[in-house]
């Protein structure tokens, strides 16, 4: 069977799910995989419940909130591939002692395309005891209108994932104040399927996981020069040094997770987060959520890396 897999957006901490592609993976697994890119993250269940796309990969928040509206385990995460929260906070001097709570004293700006950035950090501050409602926040720009901002002073501190990060920090416009991976398991991204394409599907499915853990094994014993050179071509506009300093810092703070098994601790992290921020009013169930199956098989079957 021919898989249509369809990514969320493009963006650089989907390193893993690009790999197969430019490492062979899929075809040495003998899996047909077509990528695609989401014509609406606003229909993801209708598109794969109507056969429009196969399978997603994208956050286990939108398979909270899919099942928030509809009370119905429909879609499962199968393969975790983006194990901790890829954000940084970027303020404009060095700050080598930040705390959460200096952002009380700061004109802030959060991420505007995705919620799940500032889910995740508004619960951070809550475990401090800070109300996020009392930051001055700017939550409407795009992470590109923010870095503008940072530079010409409009705001003291900006949060932006990679390659943003990493540019801003070649061009000396700013500094890393905060990792928010640094808060530890936090699932960010999985492949998803419908239960009846599980169900019907569970060989393919099983040759993708496999496919991708072969990559993971990769992704954690090459230089990260070889991981931006694997990924250009998804990034044509993106300096290689950048991409390779870009790939070193999420190595190093733990962002790609080592297998595809989607862990309860970061499931239930990202849950906490969007429960506390307002996006979800019901706390589903870690089992209605996931299905671990095929990656606990590939972790026992141990294949070589990519």
């Amino acid at each position: 069977m021919a898989i249509n897999l369809c990514e969320s957006f493009r963006a650089m901490f989907y390193t893993p799910f690009y790999l197969p592609f430019s490492l062979g993976t899929y075809e040495a697994e003998g899996v047909d995989v077509t990528l695609t890119t989401s014509p609406s993250l606003d229909t993801v269940a209708e598109q794969l419940r109507d056969g429009i796309a196969d399978v997603y990969w994208g956050g286990p928040m939108r398979i909270m909130v899919m099942r928030d509206k509809n009370r119905e385990p429909e879609i499962l995460g199968f393969s975790e591939a983006i194990t901790r929260d890829p954000f940084f906070l970027i303020g404009k001097k060095l700050n080598p002692n930040f705390e959460l709570k200096d952002l009380l004293d700061l004109r802030f700006a959060s991420v505007s395309e995705v919620p799940t950035p500032w889910m995740c950090l508004q619960e951070d501050l809550r475990r401090a005891d800070i109300d996020p409602a009392t930051l001055d926040r700017e939550p409407g720009r795009t992470m590109q209108e923010n870095v503008e901002a940072l530079v010409s002073g409009k705001v003291d501190v900006i949060q932006l994932f990679q390659p943003y990060a990493e540019q801003v920090l070649a061009s000396n416009a700013g500094s890393i104040w905060y990792a928010q991976a640094s808060r530890g398991y936090c699932t960010y991204t999985t492949l998803y399927a419908t239960k009846d394409m599980i169900a019907a599907q569970p060989d393919v499915l099983h040759r993708m996981t496999r496919a991708m853990y072969r990559c993971q094994k990769w992704l954690h014993s090459v230089k990260p020069e070889e991981i931006a050179s694997s990924v250009a071509e998804f990034f044509p506009d993106i300096a290689p040094d950048i991409l390779a300093s870009a790939a070193k810092r999420y190595i190093d703070l733990g962002v790609w997770g080592k297998d595809p098994h989607l862990p309860r601790a970061g499931f239930e992290r990202l849950r906490d987060s969007l429960v506390s921020g307002g996006l979800i009013n019901h706390r589903p169930e870690f089992e209605d959520c996931v299905h671990n199956t095929f990656a606990d098989a590939v972790i026992v079957e141990d294949p070589p890396a990519a």
